[in-house]
Parts: C-alpha cells; structure tokens; sequence
C-alpha cells in the first residue's frame, strides 16, 4: 500500500461551480487526487463564493484555504503590470495579500508536494525549493492570445500583442521553477516555446460517464452548442454558427433551430436570439439541453486546448460536428466518431446531410461515445498526474 502524501493544490478560482474549464478539470483532479493522497487546496478568489462551494470542497480536500482579492487590488495590479514585464493575467491573480496567505498556509501543512494550476498561480509557489512542485500549463495561453489578435477590435490589438509576447516569454521563463510540467494536450505541449517542451507531460481531461450518459428526451433543437458565453473562443464560435453557418443551412432548410446555452451570455451573444436561434443562458442541468438536441456543433475558431462540451455531447450519445482547430486536441477519427468541416460551407452541409441520414445518425453517436469511454477517463489520467506531482 503506498504511503498517503500531502499535496498542496494551488488555483486561480475556488474550483465551484463548474462553469468554466479551469474549474472543472480542478474539482476533478482533486477528486481524483484525494482518494490517493491528502490535498490541501489553496485558491483565489475574485468574486461572490458560493454558499455551497465550502460544503463540497471539504469532502475532496482535507483542508481549504481560500485567499479573496478585491477589486481594487486587482485594478491596482494591473495599472502596476502596465510598467512590468509580466502577463496582465498574472498581475489579475497576484497578490501580495494572498501570498502572505499561502505562505502561512504552507508553513502550516508542511505538504510533500505543490501542484499549481495555470501559469497565472506559478509566483506563489516558484520560491519554493524544499519540495517537488508541478505546474499545469493547461493550455498553451500564448498561442490562444495570439489566434484571438486577428479578431480583437483595432483598439485592443496592441494589449492583446502585448500579452502574447508577456504570455509566451513567461511560459519559457517560468518552466525551470518547476521540476514537472503537464498540459492537456500534445498539441497545447507542442506550442509551449521552451527547447525541453518534450518533458512536458499530457494530462487529458476526462468525463463523467455516469453523470455523462445517453437520455431519452424529446428532441426539441436541430442543433446546440454549449459553453460559458462570456468566454471569447465560445462567443467567437456563436456568432460564427449563428451568422455564418446558419444561413447556409437555413437555404435548404428554413425551419433548422438552434440552441445556445451556456452561463453569463454576453450581449453579443444575447443579441443573436431569434424565433429559431435561442439562447438560454445559465441552465441548472446541462444534459438537458444535449438531450434535447439532435446534432452537437461546436466549430472553434479560436482558442487553444480541449473543448469538454465535446467530451460531454459525445459521452451523452449526441453525434458532433467540429472544426479541425477543437478536433487536433480531441483526436476522435472523423467521418466515424466525429464529422469536422474545414470552412462553414463544409460545415453547414455536414449538417444536412447528418439530418437527413439517420443511420448516420445514430452511428455516430454510438462511435462517438465509446471513443469517450476508451479514451477520456478521469481516474485513468489523474492517476497519473498523482504519479508526476509526488514523484
């Protein structure tokens, strides 16, 4: 029997609820991480906590340490970040008050290893020499700031080129404070610049296949796509399936709806609603807006990583069209466990002829969710990421 470890997990956002990817793929990794090992959760935390967050985390962590930051810290940081060299994002998330927080609390627990999520978390820590410390790219951020340049409007274009070259030179610098890498893809590892990049090890997310599976519901929507509509890639991608790809479709099938639903929709997203594109904003039960829809589409523009909603569609027997950019990541074989359109004409037909094919269909959906099943398992991934961070 191995000898349980204390793992300090260190966050940028108290991971609950789940509504954004970071917070998922923390809650759990440490789910995981808990039924092997002691883990001690440190966590900033810039907004409202919610009033069930506490109750949950403390059956997953053996101790919580949550360190708020105000708006005016936060503001102060970033007019300070204006004159430094490091990422804006950096400045959002650090502290010197939550600093004074976490040093106490890692005298306090003495843990055997440290586990920080996102290079936004890494200043905490990178003092830190006397134990082993692991730092979870998670995506290469560099790359996603880069790819949202084009798209940015005129003037944000120089603070979006700035962050780029502060992101991508901070991912370099800040690979030699820790002794492990890991990151969610081969893709994402690939595009992190450092001439050891190759040490950097894959942690894929997962999903939850119980929570996750096949439901019987009236199909109410053609299509859906799903996600945090405050989160520009998924904003982006909204806009282009409603206005770019949905006109298309709408020639040779008029009556073809769609769902948007996802937490906090932007304006730019509200203003897309109409009799047959609806957008439901926050939804207490997810699965039921994938339930309800025929077909899962999610062409991604921009951004960088592994797109969960995949992996949920996927998992509840939902067929999924995709881009190759969201696909590279994901790696499903398409034409059998995923169909990806190169363009919105290639998609928008992709669609149609999904619609009109209902072996296909159904095929797909199948395929789809046993690729899920062999490929994305939480335990098997986090076990291990146990494996890298105490090792």
């Amino acid at each position: 029997m191995s000898v349980r470890k204390k793992i300090l997990v260190v966050l940028s956002r108290v991971p609950y609820p789940l509504d954004k990817g970071d917070k998922l793929r923390a809650f759990h990794q440490i789910k995981s991480l808990s039924e092997l090992h002691d883990v001690y959760l440190f966590a900033v935390n810039d907004t409202k906590l919610h009033p069930q967050a506490t109750e949950v985390l403390k059956k997953i962590c053996k101790e919580i340490c949550i360190a708020p930051i105000s708006k005016i810290e936060i503001l102060f940081n970033l007019m300070f970040g204006f004159f430094g060299s490091k990422p804006f994002q950096v400045y959002y998330f650090h502290h010197s008050s939550a600093q004074n927080k976490f040093d106490d609390f890692f005298q306090k627990i003495n843990p055997d290893a440290i586990y920080c999520q996102l290079i936004r978390t890494a200043e905490y820590a990178k003092h830190i020499n006397k134990v082993p410390k692991t730092i979870d790219y998670q995506d290469a951020f560099a790359k996603g700031i880069e790819r949202r340049i084009k798209n940015a409007p005129f003037y944000l274009k120089p603070l979006f080129r700035s962050e780029f070259e502060r992101l991508r030179q901070y991912e370099h610098i800040i690979f030699h404070y820790f002794e492990h890498h890991v990151i969610i893809s081969e893709q994402d590892k690939n595009l992190i610049i450092h001439e050891e990049n190759n040490k950097i090890e894959v942690i894929p997310n997962g999903v939850d296949l119980l929570y996750f599976s096949p439901q019987t519901k009236n199909k109410d929507f053609d299509l859906v796509f799903t996600g945090n509509m405050s989160y520009p890639p998924n904003i982006n991608c909204a806009q282009f399936l409603v206005n770019e790809v949905m006109p298309l479709l709408w020639r040779q099938k008029p009556n073809t709806n769609i769902l948007i639903s996802g937490t906090s929709p932007v304006k730019e997203v509200l203003s897309l609603a109409s009799e047959k594109v609806i957008i439901s904003g926050w939804v207490e039960d997810i699965r039921e807006s994938y339930a309800r829809s025929k077909i899962f589409v999610a062409p991604m523009q921009i951004g960088t990583g592994l797109q969960n909603k995949l992996l949920e569609a996927m998992a509840m027997g939902i067929p999924c069209i995709t881009s190759p950019l969201a696909n590279g990541p994901l790696g499903a074989k398409n034409g059998t466990e995923i169909l990806v359109g190169e363009n919105k004409a290639a998609i928008a037909q992709l669609i149609i002829d999904l619609l009109d094919n209902e072996n296909q269909l159904i095929a797909l959906a199948e395929k789809g969710r046993l690729f899920v099943e062999l490929n994305y398992s939480w335990k098997t991934h986090n076990k291990k990421l146990a494996e890298i961070i105490v090792g």
